[in-house]
């Protein structure tokens, strides 16, 4: 469904992409994280600081928040949860105490481990609707996309 605002041309065009944009996000979004909370109990922001200190390790909080795209208050809310799983800790840094360095604990590492591989494969396979070129093609334009959102 498109945008039935009665606006310009170029508006319609625009409401109408960003309208296909949400809502494949959304659909993509529901098939990727629902089986994460419903098997793992895990929601998609925990996921994501699980998955970013795997493939990057330690990193302080403030790091975190722009990997991730999350203000400093969501993020402490997502860490405070993983942390009292047992899944992360915060230390402090040794040079600046007003750091909080987040690490992996092994119980957290073995976690993301386990179930990194199964949602890699469901993004596999939901993003298999394109072809390779056009998995490249729409990699290319969400980053040019994001990057003239940015500024």
């Amino acid at each position: 469904m498109g945008t039935h605002y009665a606006g310009t041309p170029r508006e319609v065009l625009a409401l109408d992409t960003f309208i296909k944009l949400v809502r494949a996000t959304s659909t993509l979004n529901s098939r990727l994280h629902g089986p994460m909370l419903a098997e793992h109990g895990l929601t998609a922001s925990q996921l994501g600081v699980l998955e970013t200190l795997l493939h990057l390790g330690p990193m302080p909080q403030t790091r975190l928040c722009g990997k991730l795209l999350m203000s400093g208050s969501n993020l402490t809310t997502v860490i405070d949860n993983l942390e009292r799983n047992a899944w992360v800790r915060r230390q402090r840094d040794t040079t600046d105490r007003r750091v909080q360095n987040v690490h992996l604990t092994d119980a957290g590492r073995s976690l993301i481990e386990r179930v990194f591989p199964s949602h890699v494969a469901r993004i596999t396979e939901s993003l298999g609707a394109l072809t390779r070129d056009e998995q490249k093609e729409l990699g290319r334009l969400c980053r040019k996309l994001g990057l003239a959102a940015a500024g």
